[in-house]
């Protein structure tokens, strides 16, 4: 936490706010976690439901994507170091045999991009979104229990991304290769990207596992990679004019979409600033702060409700007025993180606000889990899944534990 919110005592009523959010957050993240653990892992098969629709109806014969599955790897490893509960041990050990027994290329290297209920493979493809994926599955496993198999795996994706994604005329990763590192035309992360060869949010998701491996497997070339990666996110992906991040980009980092993604925006802020911290250099630091602060201030002066919630996206100034469940989880941790930076209690504000409308509108209290969206008024939209290849439990699992650790510091600190 930065000096200066330690230096911005809170009023007794945000601090009681802040101490029944952090039961709340508690209970709720138990909640999640059973619904993981419970109506998707399938003990008997040490494997899971590739999909759950909205209805609780279960798809077992759904495919299972490296993304779901490495995302599952990470969430049950961080919960168990943060709870030290055995049953989250037995998930994470199961997600972790399927990425690297079925999920890993014995032959090229790296993840494939999918595979069926059996466990064979069914898209070859190698996204680099799914390889940080799974270094940062892998790294947190490794952190969870010290299994020097998984910082082997750890590496090796480390290098895959270095050696094969990483592009060396203009910078940054590459978004997709055949299975043998061969070039391909459809590069896209899913039928509702544009197809690019580099976009933000690959890259937000290499920082974010370069980040976890740094603190597990220091080394001058991986702090070399992160700052790299950090400078690339201030100089080419923000926009100096909006403050937003730009999502779609050519090689040469020609801006190829008028996108601002809100909850990209937000989640972005707080995991720059995580990296500059490891990173260290002062300087750089207070550079990335006042740019994660400006994609707090556009966020919500711009993809704010009136009642704290996040709209999805906006495009040449046309508003989604959807409502995701994962902007407004990454919200809560962007809010306290812009409080760490600034010791501005405003902040403190609307992480209760934005928890507040996820209490009333995005828990889905009959089914489990939270709703994938809900519309502008809060009703949930049906047709999208409770789990499956895109719905998972990283981003609102991930943002309670931060939440709860964060909340932690600022209580004490106030006592």
């Amino acid at each position: 936490m930065t000096a200066s919110s330690m230096m911005n005592p809170i009023d007794k009523k945000l601090f009681d706010q802040l101490t029944t959010m952090k039961e709340e957050t508690r209970q709720e993240l138990t909640r999640i976690l059973e619904f993981w653990s419970q109506e998707v892992f399938q003990s008997e098969k040490g494997s899971f439901v590739g999909r759950i629709d909205q209805m609780g109806n279960k798809y077992p014969d759904a495919d299972l994507g490296a993304v779901l599955i490495t995302r599952i790897l990470w969430t049950f490893s961080a919960a168990f170091k943060y709870s030290g509960r055995e049953e989250y041990k037995v998930v994470a050990k199961a997600a972790f045999e399927l990425v690297t027994q079925s999920f890993w290329d014995s032959e090229f290297g790296g993840l494939f991009w999918s595979i069926d209920h059996n466990g064979q493979v069914s898209s070859t493809r190698k996204q680099a979104y799914a390889q940080g994926f799974g270094l940062y599955g892998l790294s947190e496993y490794y952190s969870a229990f010290g299994d020097p198999v998984a910082l082997d795996y750890s590496r090796s994706l480390y290098r895959t991304l270095e050696d094969k994604f990483y592009e060396l005329q203009f910078g940054g990763y590459l978004e997709a290769l055949d299975r043998d590192w061969s070039e391909i035309q459809d590069q896209r992360l899913s039928d509702k990207d544009a197809n690019a060869p580099k976009t933000m949010n690959t890259h937000l998701h290499i920082l974010e596992p370069y980040s976890n491996l740094y603190r597990e497997d220091p080394s001058q070339e991986l702090r070399d990679r992160l700052e790299s990666l950090t400078r690339l996110f201030l100089y080419k992906i923000i926009d100096p004019e909006t403050g937003h991040f730009d999502l779609f980009f050519a090689r040469n980092w020609t801006r190829l979409s008028t996108i601002h993604s809100y909850g990209h925006n937000i989640e972005g802020a707080w995991l720059l600033h995580e990296a500059a911290e490891l990173i260290g250099d002062p300087r750089l630091t207070r550079e990335v702060e006042r740019a994660s602060e400006r994609l707090v201030e556009v966020t919500l002066n711009e993809g704010t409700d009136h009642d704290g919630s996040l709209f999805n996206e906006s495009e040449d100034g046309v508003l989604d007025t959807d409502k995701h469940w994962w902007p407004q989880a990454e919200a809560m941790v962007g809010y306290l993180d812009a409080y760490e930076i600034t010791g501005n209690s405003a902040y403190l504000a609307e992480c209760l606000r934005v928890w507040d409308f996820i209490k009333s509108y995005l828990i889905d209290r009959e089914q489990g889990e939270w709703y994938w969206r809900v519309d502008k008024g809060g009703t949930p939209i049906e047709l999208e899944d409770k789990a499956g290849f895109w719905k998972c439990p990283y981003h609102n699992s991930r943002a309670l534990m931060e939440t709860l650790r964060r909340i932690e510091q600022i209580t004490n600190s106030n006592d």
